[in-house]
């Protein structure tokens, strides 16, 4: 009886308060309710991003047309820059992790040489972010805009598409992208009623081509498209790029702010504010942030550039 009633007391005074959960401080228990609470954002804006991607299923930008812009090189490199990003901030993922040992085991050399690891990781993503970002809103191939507001792309005989550059200029001269050049509408139709052989072709998984007698008629009321923004995008459809500049663009806000904290962290560490206070619980709470970030660029990558 004196067991049970031991036993009763001690249940009661875990209602009193005063308890951590699982041994969590309160600055963690509020870390992972900020988190679950971003999380919930970020789902509602990738199931958003779904939700369209299915209605227009049949015309939506194919990654692999749209993200092959690999620095200093020259050609189709299909998701190869986007891979090394991905790889960058989950290697940044990892260094985080040994900051978080080295603190566990007072070392703070050591944490603060993987705190840095990581802040280079975090801003190498954020300039290969900007990268990307510049090459889609300047554009690669160019495109134009039918009267009825849909996009189409020039192909040549064999179905590849083909760059404004190349279509006025020619195959030989003509660079496979544009290289920031713009062209005018008139120049366009004109190169492009000059050579039997062009076709057009629209954007999406169907492969729609239409034969040059067709097109002209076509292409005799159409505008030049050159790159993305929020009303037009060369890619394709103009939600595509809305939600592309919003989506990556929120989570690279978060990565900025993450690469911020971290320095204020590492420079903490440098003044030894953590060996005086006998712990290094602020960078867990951080890593706790950078992890949630890396997870969340692993679905984001997947459901702009993988699915």
């Amino acid at each position: 009886m004196a067991n049970a009633s031991s036993v009763e007391m001690s249940t009661e005074k875990i209602w009193e308060g005063g308890n951590k959960p699982l041994g969590a401080s309160y600055g963690k228990l509020m870390m992972w309710f900020f988190l679950l609470s971003d999380a919930l954002t970020f789902s509602g804006f990738l199931t958003a991003y779904g939700l369209m991607r299915f209605k227009y299923e049949n015309t939506w930008p194919i990654p692999e047309d749209v993200f092959t812009h690999f620095p200093f090189l020259e050609g189709e490199n299909p998701l190869l820059f986007v891979a090394l990003m991905t790889f960058i901030l989950i290697m940044s993922s990892v260094t985080m992790v040994l900051a978080v040992n080295a603190g566990e085991n007072k070392d703070n050399k050591g944490v603060s040489w993987w705190m840095l690891a990581t802040i280079v990781g975090g801003g190498i993503f954020l300039g290969s972010q900007a990268w990307e970002w510049y090459h889609f809103i300047t554009g690669d191939k160019g495109a134009i805009k039918l009267e009825n507001g849909r996009i189409a792309h020039f192909a040549d005989q064999e179905g590849h598409v083909i760059s404004l550059s190349q279509l006025v200029h020619g195959m030989e001269k003509g660079h496979a992208s544009n290289h920031g050049d713009k062209f005018t509408t008139e120049e366009v139709i004109a190169a492009f009623n000059s050579q039997s052989t062009m076709q057009l072709r629209y954007p999406g998984k169907l492969r729609e081509y239409v034969n040059h007698g067709e097109a002209k008629a076509l292409v005799a009321k159409a505008k030049v498209v050159q790159g993305a923004n929020m009303v037009e995008n060369e890619y394709g459809e103009p939600l595509f790029a809305n939600f592309f500049f919003f989506i990556t663009g929120f989570h690279g806000f978060h990565v900025f702010s993450g690469v911020v904290i971290n320095f204020i962290i590492f420079y903490n560490i440098l003044l030894g504010t953590y060996v005086r206070r006998g712990h290094y619980e602020m960078v867990e709470k951080v890593g706790l942030y950078w992890h949630f970030v890396d997870l969340v660029w692993v679905f984001v990558f997947t459901f702009f550039y993988l699915v």
